[in-house]
């Protein structure tokens, strides 16, 4: 275990100013806590009861403890290497620490109503505040570190009703599974490519992830209108875009990360989405056909768009002359979007998934 922070070492490590808030940047998420806590389990509280004895049992209460090998790990990267590091670390950090303060306000505000379920918001808080508090350590040895006090106060929160929060929180924790087995076992095969050693831990830390995506997956089956119906099919389809085409966009406008840890971005962000689809096939009724060609040429037309709009943002053109430049390609990402929102859906029951 590495010593305690020392007063120098202390003063030596300064406040991040948090990235500039877009539309590929973690989102901090409030809800309708009335209808939350008011909601009835039966229909799946087996299941639900199940999922919490797991979360009691906290499998990685000691997982989280930094060792020697972190000890001047920092100082090996080069400058262009130790950038893309450091926002990986930031976009990871604020995403596990919005996930933590959604199940902490949830566990606090339907505790006396809603027992079971207060419980387990509460085991999942409690990961969350582990992953973004190693997550912010491992800044500190860049020099930085994100002030999560300042982000709670002066964060913007999105407002989603209880189904929209389930569907978004439960793709973000299948595919934050997806994507950290996915790093793993690629080091593993690979371990000259590992940078920093925060990628040792990435094995039992995305078994929380897992175990999170499932007390969705039970929490929906409770509630069987998020999931049965042709309006919950929309949705489904909706949230499923929105999460994959946002991950694609934002991964492959920072390859260089993924091409640090030998790993080329669309190829990996292609296996964590097929995956993410797969795995989602178990509880909503319909996944996108992420198997036709016309998927990715549209994701595609999404990269180039962005990648334009983030020249028009860096560019010293007035701010009328920068809106001009990025109306047709805020026009084209609509229409992209609207085209791949109405491609054809699968069946979950009629779901083959694909063959590597």
């Amino acid at each position: 275990m590495v010593p305690p922070t020392t007063v120098a070492e202390a003063s030596a490590v300064a406040t991040k100013d948090p990235a500039k808030d877009t539309i590929l940047t973690p989102r901090f998420y409030t809800t309708d806590f009335d209808a939350m806590a008011a909601m009835d389990l039966r229909p799946n509280e087996p299941e639900l009861e199940a999922i919490c004895e797991e979360f009691r049992k906290d499998y990685n209460r000691h997982h989280f403890v930094r060792n020697d090998d972190f000890d001047g790990a920092a100082d090996k990267l080069d400058p262009e290497t130790r950038r893309v590091f450091v926002e990986f670390l930031e976009q990871s950090c604020t995403s596990e620490f919005s996930g933590f303060l959604l199940y902490k306000e949830l566990s606090r505000r339907i505790k006396q109503q809603n027992p079971l379920l207060a419980e387990c918001f509460a085991h999942m808080a409690r990961d969350e505040a582990r992953h973004a508090g190693f997550l912010n350590k491992a800044m500190s040895d860049f020099g930085m570190q994100l002030d999560l006090g300042f982000l709670t106060a002066n964060k913007d929160y999105t407002f989603f009703q209880p189904k929209f929060i389930f569907y978004a929180t439960y793709l973000s924790e299948k595919i934050g599974y997806w994507r950290y087995i996915a790093i793993y076992r690629h080091l593993e095969k690979n371990p000259e490519s590992k940078i920093f050693p925060i990628f040792n831990f990435f094995e039992n830390w995305c078994q929380d992830e897992n175990r999170h995506g499932d007390f969705f997956d039970a929490l929906m089956k409770s509630q069987p209108d998020t999931v049965r119906g042709p309006i919950a099919k929309l949705w489904c389809r909706f949230f499923l875009l929105a999460v994959f085409a946002t991950m694609y966009v934002r991964d492959v406008a920072r390859k260089e990360f993924y091409e640090a840890l030998g790993l080329d971005a669309r190829t990996y962000d292609k296996i964590v989405i097929e995956k993410t689809n797969e795995t989602t096939a178990r509880v909503f009724p319909v996944v996108l056909d992420v198997n036709n060609p016309k998927f990715w040429t549209r994701l595609e037309r999404l990269v180039d768009n962005n990648a334009v709009l983030d020249a028009a943002d860096r560019s010293s053109s007035p701010a009328p002359l920068k809106l001009l430049k990025k109306l047709p390609h805020w026009f084209s990402n609509g229409v992209e979007m609207a085209k791949l929102f109405l491609m054809s859906p699968i069946d979950s029951d009629k779901f083959q998934p694909a063959v590597r």
